[in-house]
């Protein structure tokens, strides 16, 4: 009951509204957070999906707006939330959900969650043989996890994703010979400075 009431204590309304209250029921401590709806994103996304590249940004960007959301919040409940199976993804609306109903993490600190964040990313942002190199640059940088806390990973983001956006844009626009080029290339490139291909 300590524990988890100390834990519990540090959640404020407005850093995290879907919380509503907490109570002690004889021997038990009851935390209620708003309900919500979704599929784990695990089952939205995998080996061999089909998600249109415009929709994978939107959802990475909606991740990491959530994760910056809990960055106020206790890490034993921020980093536990962040877990795939209290992800949730509504595929209709390209919104992230959170599902509280979760067992806090011990021994959690602000890089988890960034660690954790950036692992969804890359569930959403595959390194597949058609990522391109303004992608596979920012998937780099989370392999190399070298973020603090969520706060700069989010910066990061933003100023990677109009170059993302425009590469991709880029490329859709060429035929299919200049596309293969286009691939062919990057993957001799990748090869010399020995970067993972998949």
């Amino acid at each position: 009951l300590h524990r988890y009431g100390r834990i519990c204590t540090g959640i404020r309304r407005e850093d995290c509204p879907a919380f509503q209250t907490m109570f002690l029921a004889g021997n038990t401590l009851a935390v209620v957070f708003e309900g919500c709806r979704g599929t784990p994103i695990d089952q939205l996304f995998h080996r061999g999906d089909r998600w249109p590249w415009r929709d994978r940004l939107a959802f990475a960007e909606a991740v990491l707006h959530q994760a910056l959301a809990l960055a106020n919040l206790p890490p034993e409940v921020s980093c536990a939330a962040m877990l795939s199976e209290n992800l949730l993804l509504d595929a209709d609306e390209r919104r992230v959900h959170l599902r509280y109903l979760l067992r806090p993490l011990g021994e959690m600190t602000p890089r988890e969650l960034a660690l954790l964040a950036g692992d969804q990313v890359k569930k959403i942002l595959p390194r597949r043989a058609t990522a391109l190199e303004a992608q596979r640059a920012f998937l780099d940088l989370l392999d190399r996890g070298e973020f603090r806390s969520i706060v700069p990973l989010y910066a990061k983001w933003r100023e990677a994703e109009p170059a993302i956006r425009a590469e991709r844009e880029r490329y859709e626009k060429k035929n299919v010979v200049a596309k293969g080029l286009t691939l062919l290339g990057q993957w001799f490139r990748s090869l010399r400075k020995g970067r993972p291909q998949r």
